[in-house]
C-alpha cells in the first residue's frame, strides 16, 4: 500500500520516476544534487514507489525527542561528522553486518554551498566492496530516480568523470547553493 501511495504522492506533485535501483543487495546511493530538506522527502518517495528500503546517513543534532525516532523508523541513521574517519569504518561494518544495505549518501554533507563533495561515499563503497549508483531529483524537469551503478575503481579521476557527466544536466531546487562535482582529493 505505501508503495502505491508514495507513486500517487509523486504523481499529484508532478513528478516522473526514472530509472530503476541497481539489483544489488548492497550499495551506496550518491543522492545529489541536495540543497533543500525537500531532497529527502522526494529520495524516501522514489524508493518507497521503488519498493525499496533505504537507510541514509544525517547528522546527530536532527535526531532529538520526538523527531529523532520518526527519523530512524524513515531509514535515518545519526553520525557525528567532528570524526569522519569513525563514520566510514562505523558504516563499512555494517555493510558487512546486513544482508542487505542500500545506503544513500549526500556528497555535499550540507544543504549550502560546499566548494567539493566529501569522499565519504566513495571511500565507504570502495572499502565495503560495493557498488555506487547514482540518484537524483531535477527540480528542471520534475524527474528524480536512479541513474548507473558502477564498482569504484583505483581511478578515482575517471569515477568522479563518469558522476559529473551524469549529473551535468540535473538542476537542484536551489541552483545558486549547488558547487563544483569535485573531491578535495582527485588523485
Amino acid at each position: 500500500m505505501s508503495k502505491l501511495l508514495a507513486r500517487i504522492t509523486l504523481h499529484l506533485a508532478g513528478w516522473e520516476i526514472v530509472g530503476t535501483k541497481a539489483a544489488d543487495d548492497k550499495l551506496v546511493l550518491v543522492a545529489a544534487p541536495h540543497t533543500s530538506n525537500w531532497d529527502l522527502i522526494c529520495l524516501l518517495l522514489i524508493v518507497r514507489a521503488q519498493g525499496t528500503k533505504v537507510s541514509w546517513l544525517g547528522k546527530h543534532t536532527l535526531f532529538w525527542w520526538p523527531l529523532g525516532p520518526i527519523l530512524r523508523w524513515l531509514g535515518g541513521v545519526p553520525i557525528r561528522r567532528d570524526r569522519p574517519e569513525a563514520v566510514v569504518e562505523q558504516v563499512v561494518r555494517a555493510f558487512d553486518e546486513a544482508e542487505t544495505l542500500f545506503l544513500a549518501i549526500t556528497p555535499e554533507g550540507t544543504r549550502r554551498y560546499t566548494p567539493y563533495w566529501k569522499s565519504g561515499f566513495y571511500r565507504i563503497a570502495k572499502a565495503a566492496g560495493v557498488r555506487i549508483q547514482l540518484g537524483f531529483a531535477d527540480y528542471a524537469q520534475r524527474r528524480a530516480g536512479f541513474g548507473p551503478a558502477f564498482m569504484p575503481s583505483d581511478d578515482v579521476r575517471a569515477d568522479m568523470d563518469k558522476i559529473r557527466a551524469f549529473f551535468a544536466d540535473k538542476v537542484a531546487r536551489h541552483p545558486d547553493q549547488v558547487g563544483e562535482i569535485r573531491l578535495r582529493k582527485e588523485e
